[in-house]
């Protein structure tokens, strides 16, 4: 069965997920912050959400697709139960997974395999069908022909809604750009918000309820 939990900022709902997973199955999950490798500054939202679900019951390691094989991907992410990624650059991330064979890898564990997919903003958005050309800033060169996503869900996540960080991005360049008729449908999600997801069943949870 295909399980995924797909966030905004995983630090406002980790607690509430690890509610509806089962530790008596292994609680090993693989940190993987190949998104914030890009992102300037301390970082201290990356450091959160790490904390977070540390907190919440889950045994995690960091970990990096960059520079790695196929097979070493595959060999290393078994032993995980729980594969989390996180915010960051979603195009980055798209160009790394392309270029190590992880888009692959990835598919196999969560589809196949039964591992449990946690996503959080770039995480969450690259679950999707494609990475939305609304995401595109000035300090996105990477020149991408392929933008199809993990296509484990078909609609996009559009993170972080709500948040005064994001209001001038999504009301004055993101969804205008977003608008129009080939848009893949987009599923807009604050932060104490998750998209739970079991094969076809998709449920949105609020936290702050």
């Amino acid at each position: 069965m295909k399980k995924l939990f797909l966030t905004s900022s995983v630090h406002a709902v980790a607690y509430d997920i690890a509610k509806r997973v089962d530790f008596s199955k292994g609680n090993k999950l693989v940190f993987i912050d190949t998104p914030a490798e890009v992102e300037e500054g301390d970082k201290t939202w990356l450091k959160n959400d790490r904390k977070a679900l540390v907190e919440a019951g889950f045994d995690v390691s960091d970990y990096t697709i960059t520079g790695k094989t196929k097979k070493q991907l595959e060999k290393y992410l078994e032993d995980f139960e729980y594969i989390y990624l996180s915010g960051g650059n979603t195009f980055y991330l798209l160009q790394q997974s392309q270029k190590t064979g992880f888009v692959e890898v990835i598919k196999n564990l969560i589809v196949k395999k039964g591992k449990i997919y946690i996503g959080t903003s770039a995480g969450s958005i690259i679950a999707g069908a494609k990475c939305p050309d609304y995401l595109l800033e000035k300090k996105d060169t990477l020149a991408l022909e392929n933008r199809s996503g993990y296509g484990f869900v078909n609609f996009t996540v559009v993170p972080h809604w709500g948040s005064k960080d994001f209001r001038d991005k999504y009301l004055n360049k993101r969804l205008k750009i977003a608008y129009k008729t080939d848009q893949v449908p987009l599923l807009l999600l604050t932060d104490n918000q998750y998209v739970h997801v079991k094969d076809n069943w998709v449920e949105i949870v609020d936290v702050a309820r």
